[in-house]
Formats: structure tokens, sequence, C-alpha cells
């Protein structure tokens, strides 16, 4: 086995040529060199996958006693190891970059998803450059390596096909290769995606059996496979990272079909049938017992009877979509198997990054973006009925009820976003390694932590954590490595503290024991009460005794809550967790939060072809009276297609020419469109097309009068009922020229949306008292640079 002579704590290693003897002539036969040899880690580093499901609950696989089947979780932890005390932080993002760096949330700045991100340095989205990602360790070190799937840790302003991309997988992430989409979640059916940092479009359809999990499966296989035909002396490490099963639960009916009629008594019956699996498999304790039901999650008696058919359909769908991810994680694995290099292989397979989620309303929800934006009540029991064959399909953007979360974490307390209790923090996980692991099919129940995973890596390279990276000192990393637990059941647990919030939400555990207090319900998004932090209820639980927090202590031992309570602010204070932060929707506008924005001021000029622009890349309309100017060409043989649409068939707004005609399409959340046409076509040569929306004002999402434009001369005029306050997609982006995605307006198809004249410039001027129909062609630049 060959040395390694390597110092590897500064990062790059520094290249430290040996002297030799110079001589004059090549031929001399004095003349020799050492080999160049390509940079690899020490000997016997494996290989490393990490696959990370999304918003998948302790009690929804199989492998952990769940209704939904994954046999290659089971197949995995045949000849690995169950972790069934493994957690979370309670949300994604945070979960996400304490994965990739090893530290504590608050630690790099991911104190909550990016797009609530504030000017704290525990909130601010930006991961300091004393904390490099692990990807970045490894390449540095001589490993190859590619992310697949979600990255939801870019800050929200360095999010445009502009970046900077220094938080980027493929920017500074470290990773060599990145195919997969930037953002909390996705349209399975219609992704808008990236490659390295370039927008690219999905390969093909959903009408031609497209799907994002299966083609971020295809760009992994064919990745590993070239990259041991290529390089089969080089380690590689893969993040796969599938947006599934976050909502929308997007599958082919088929999947979701498996599952007819599995669910239709319940998630309270649900939850005792997986309980009692849990204990047949052995994956809790056989003293565990099934914590009750809040009185904030109904039972399934107390819904409506017309409705339980669309609530089984929820979770039939769920299930099929968290099966369909499974089975092509297990094409991963099947490459690995079919290389010879499983067994060297040290594979993660967390099957969640926080508990289930609670976010889809009581009832569930059609289109999600309903709730985020305070709009549930539109999705009516009679309206959820008529949808509930669409469920699933492309046409939806579906989340299941509150009930179904709950279920999904049996036997725990609480959900996703519920940092206090371990429904929202303890995720199933499975490791699999029979070079490095002896037992198989062996459970360890030692605490552990997303942030033990990078030390974990690490260790198991035989690589030590460096102390420089790029020039810049670093931080220790703040986890505690797994790999005592690998051969030893029995060892005491090493990492033995750990502090928990979001949102308010927050929990202290210490050699077994847990302080917590649910502080806010994540499902109630918009309004709502929330008590002071001081009167927030703690609750204290023995672990030893208690897996599933069932018996409060709180009464019995209020001296060591207090000490654990005094020990949650120590912790607080030195992870950057203070100033604790429960707000919601002013965390997402930008002024209120204190984060940065891509653009300043009440205009913004775009260019024919830009595209791909999230929506804090665009000025915000909402809310307030905006107008839409674009100047075109219009050749003789008339004109068609979108000059500029932001968000998609779930949500949004477009400017477009209908047949010649300019027209305004309003669409709330795909359950009301409002369109308003032009009298007249638009004549051949040079015009300027506006639009004006004169908002009712009087709070949020009301209506406005439309008013259209040629060259300054009104040509039609109509109404827009109702508006979206809040957001409009998580994917859909803004187009200029063309529409990517889905089609905001039911009057055409995004895929041949392309504006068939010539676009000059496109100018959005929002909360303005100008009414200059008409914009002086050589002002425009002026004005919209002095209005940002």
């Amino acid at each position: 086995m060959r040395p390694d002579h390597h110092a590897r704590t500064m990062l790059p290693i520094p290249d430290r040529p040996s002297p030799t003897l110079t001589t004059y002539d090549a031929k001399d036969p004095d003349t020799a060199f050492p080999p160049i040899e390509p940079l690899l880690p020490p000997p016997g580093a494996p290989n490393v996958v990490v696959v990370l499901l999304d918003d998948v609950g302790f009690g929804a696989s199989s492998a952990f006693g769940g209704p939904c089947s994954t046999p290659t979780a089971e197949r995995l932890a045949s000849g690995g190891l169950r972790f069934n005390r493994f957690h979370t932080t309670a949300l994604c993002a945070p979960t996400r970059q304490a994965l990739l760096t090893g530290r504590n949330h608050h630690s790099v700045g991911m104190g909550s998803i990016t797009e609530t991100a504030t000017s704290a340095p525990g909130n601010s989205s930006v991961r300091p450059n004393t904390k490099a990602p692990l990807a970045m360790t490894l390449k540095l070190n001589g490993y190859s390596t590619a992310q697949f799937g979600k990255c939801h840790e870019v800050p929200v302003w360095q999010s445009s096909p502009m970046g900077p991309f220094d938080a980027w997988p493929s920017g500074g992430g470290g990773f060599e290769t990145f195919y997969g989409f930037i953002g909390g979640e996705n349209n399975q059916w219609d992704p808008a995606l990236y490659e390295g940092t370039t927008p690219v479009d999905p390969p093909a359809t959903a009408e031609e059996g497209y799907h994002l999990t299966e083609d971020l499966a295809d760009r992994a296989v064919g990745w590993i496979r070239q990259q041991k035909a290529l390089m089969p002396d080089k380690p590689f490490f893969v993040y796969f990272a599938p947006g599934a099963t976050h909502a929308p639960h997007h599958v082919p009916t088929e999947w979701a079909d498996k599952y007819a009629g599995a669910f239709d008594d319940g998630w309270d019956a649900q939850r005792e049938r997986t309980f009692a699996r849990q204990k047949e498999l052995g994956v809790i304790p056989q003293d565990a017992e099934l914590t009750a039901r809040h009185d904030e999650i109904p039972s399934w008696h107390d819904m409506p009877d017309e409705l339980k058919p669309v609530l089984a359909r929820q979770m039939e769908v769920y299930a099929g979509f968290l099966e369909h991810v499974d089975h092509h994680v297990g094409r991963i694995v099947d490459t690995l198997d079919d290389l010879g290099i499983l067994d060297d292989t040290l594979v993660y397979y967390i099957i969640g990054d926080n508990g289930a989620s609670a976010e889809g309303t009581l009832n569930g929800a059609f289109n999600e973006m309903a709730n985020f934006n305070g709009m549930a009540a539109l999705e009516t029991p009679e309206f959820l009925v008529s949808k509930l064959d669409e469920l699933g399909s492309p046409s939806s953007y579906n989340h299941y009820a509150v009930g179904w979360a709950w279920a999904m974490n049996s036997p725990l307390q609480w959900t996703k976003q519920i940092a206090s209790h371990w429904g929202g923090t303890r995720n199933g996980t499975i490791v699999h390694w029979p070079s490095g692991i002896a037992e198989k099919g062996g459970l360890r129940s030692q605490f552990t932590h997303v942030i033990d995973i990078a030390p974990t890596v690490l260790e198991a390279a035989g690589l030590p954590e460096p102390a420089m990276v790029n020039g810049v000192q670093q931080s220790p990393m703040e986890g505690t490595s797994m790999l005592y637990t690998f051969d030893h059941q029995d060892s005491p647990e090493r990492h033995d503290l750990q502090y928990f919030e979001m949102f308010g939400n927050r929990g202290i555990y210490h050699r077994g024991w847990s302080a917590v207090t649910k502080h806010r319900t994540p499902w109630i998004m918009v309004g709502g009460t929330v008590p002071a932090f001081d009167d927030d209820v703690w609750e204290l639980y023995d672990g030893s005794v208690d897996f599933s927090q069932a018996h409060d202590l709180a009464a019995d031992r209020p001296d060591l809550l207090a000490k654990l309570q005094r020990l949650w602010l120590i912790e607080a204070t030195k992870y950057n967790v203070l100033p604790i932060d429960d707000r919601t929707s002013e965390r997402l506008e930008p002024s209120m939060a204190g984060r940065p924005t891509l653009l300043r001021g009440t205009s913004q000029l775009f260019f024919a072809g830009m595209g791909r622009l999230s929506e804090n890349s665009v000025v915000s309309m909402k809310n307030r009276s905006y107008s839409i100017t674009a100047e075109v060409e219009v050749p003789e043989s008339g004109v068609h297609g979108v000059l500029i649409a932001q968000g998609g068939r779930f949500g949004g707004w477009s400017v477009w020419v209908d047949r010649g005609r300019l027209t305004y399409t309003y669409n709330v959340l795909g359950i009301q469109e409002f369109t308003v046409t032009a009298d007249e076509p638009v004549p051949a040569g040079t015009h300027q097309l506006r639009m004006e929306f004169a908002y009712d004002g009087g709070g949020l999402a009301k209506g406005g009068d439309v008013t259209l434009y040629h060259d300054g001369t009104a040509v039609g005029s109509g109404r827009v009922g109702a508006t979206q306050p809040m957001v409009f997609s998580a994917d859909e982006t803004t187009d200029i020229g063309y529409e990517s995605g889905t089609s905001v307006s039911s009057g055409y198809d995004a895929r041949t949306s392309r504006f068939t004249g010539k676009i000059h410039w496109v100018q959005l001027d929002v909360g303005t008292d100008d009414h200059d129909h008409f914009i002086d062609p050589e002002e425009r630049l002026r004005i919209a640079m002095a209005r940002q």
C-alpha cells in the first residue's frame, strides 16, 4: 500500500517538490525526475454516497415500520446498520447546510430556509468561509465529487443565472459536477434545472414519460460509470438529493395505484399499524409508547365523509412517490454492485431531511401555494373532491393533509418545522459499508445528528479535518464522527449534547434527557397568534426509558428542567441562535428582514432572451399598482407569443400577444384566471405595447383594473378580481420573449410561446404615479436606472 506523504491540514495541499540534481542536457544519464502522480486520498479511502430524501417522517418507510414500500432501504439495512436515533434540524435547507459542513445550522447562517433569511449571523443564509463544505475538503484531497438534485443553500439574492456562484454546488460548494435545481422544491414533471451554473431544459416532457427523479438517477448512474471507467483508482463522493418526497407529490399514476384502498381507514388507524410494525421489526424499543394526538390535529373520524376519498388518495400518491424514489435510489445501488464497488462504498441513506411535512393544511392541498399565500380557503372541500383524479399528475401541485404527516412520524410527536419534538427531527438512517462494518442488519441507538456525517466521512477516508482551506483558517467541525458505532453496538454515545431551534420551536438534548417547547404551528403560515418566548411551556423527557417523548416529567423534575433550559440558552448563544426569530411573512420581505436584494427601486429593465429569473431576481409587483411596457417590432405577417411571464400554471401573470392582440392574464393559484385582451391587433412596425394594473388597495390580495395601450392609446380594458399576495411559485421563473416551465395562461402552450416578433426591451414599473403611457425610447434606460 502506498504511503501518504501529504500534509493535508492545509488545502489545497501545497506543492513541495523535492530538490534534485539539475542537469544541463536532458539526454544526460543522470537526468531524472520523480513521476507526476495524480492527487489521491490516503490508501483505503472509500467511495462515499450520501442519499438524502426530502420530507419523510420516521414512520413512513417500510425499513422503519412504515406503510410505504422501500425495498432499497431494506436491502441496505439488511447488509448494514439502521440508526433509530439520528436527527436533523426540522427543516430542509438547515439540514442540508449542516450535513455539508459538519456544523450546526445557525453556525453556517442557515437558521431557517434561504427565503426567510435575515441580517442576523445565524439566519443570514451565508456560509462563513471559515466553514468549508465537506465536498471541497474531499475534492482538494483527491476525490471526484458530484451532486445530483436539490440545492437549497444559495442565498436568494445570489440565485439568478448571474450568480455570484460562491454558494452554488459547482461554484464554491466543492462539487465538480452538479445537475439539479436551486431552491426548496420543484415540479417533478417540468422542473427548472441547472447543469453546473447553466440553466437547461428537461430532456423530455411529462407526456413523453419524463420524471425528475428518474432523470437525476440517470445522471448519477452515468456519472458513476464514467468516473470508474476513467479514474478507477480515484474514489468519489456522490451526494444524491432528489426533490422527492417534498411537495408537490408528483408520481406516475401506476405507482400511486399500488396503494389503492390502503389508507381508507385513515391516519389514526395507520399510526397504530405502523407502531405495531415498528415493534415487530425492533426499530423502536419494546417499551416505547405511541404518543397521543394533539388537539390541533383532527382525528380521521372528525373529517367530512365526502372528503375522505380525497384524503385517502393524497396518501396513496405520497406512498407511491416514496416507493418511486426508493426504486431509483436502488438503480444507483445496483450500479455500485454491477461495478464491483458496493462493498468499498460508504453509503448513507438518510430517509428525510426533517419529519413529515404538515404544510399542506388540515384538508391537504391541490396547490400548496394557496396556503403559502394565506388563501387556502379557496380550496374548498367541493373543489378538492373535483380534483381527486388529478392528484399527483402534471395538472396538480399537491400536498397531503396534516393528519398524514402526523401518522408518518409514528410513534413521535409533531412534524416538520417543530424542532422541539422528535417528530420534527428524528429520521431513520441507514449506513452500508461492508468493508468497514462487520455486522449486517444491526441496529444502533446512540444519539447522532446530521452534523456527524462530515466528520464520519473524513475519519473513514483517513483524512484530517483541515485547519486551512483556500487561505482561510477554519473553525472546528461541530459534529462527532459516528465511526465508533459501526462495530460497537453498545459503545457509549459520544454526541451527548445538541440544541434544536426552528421558528421559535426549540429544545436541548443532554445525556439522554430532552427539554423542549413548541412555540408555533407549521400549517398556520399566515395569521394566528404565538405566545411570547418567555410564556412558552417547556416539557421534560427521559430518553433512556421514553423513546417517543410520551411522558412529560417537567412537574416532577423542575430542577433538571431549569438546568436544561439554561443549557439551551448557553448553546444558543454559542452557535448564533439568538435572537430567536418567529416571524413568518415579515421575513419574506427583504427590506423588513434586512437581507440584500438583487434589485432595488421601482423599475426594472429586461431584454429578450433573459429568463430563469427567480422571484427574488425581479422587482416585486404584488399588492400594488404596476405597468409593463415593451418596445417591439411586428412583422407584416402579424405576431404571437409571450412578451414577459412570471410564474406558471399554478400562479402568475403574463403579458402576451394572442393572435395579434395584446393580452394580459393573471392566474390565481391555478384556480381563477383573469384575461384582458385588446380590441384591435397590433399593427406592423415598431410599437410600444403597454399594460397598466391599477391595484384596488385596502389590503393584501385585492384585485384591480387593467388597461392596455398601443403607443399611448388605450386599446382595451378589463378587471382582475383577486391577486396573490406573497409568492407565485417556488420553482417557476420570469422569462422575457418566451416562457419556461408551465404556462401561466391556458390560452397558450409554454413550449410554443416564443414571441414571433422582435423585442427591443421590456420595462417593469411598480408603485409609481407615472401615467405616461408612452416611454421615450431615448429616456427609457435613464428612467429605469434612476428608479433603482
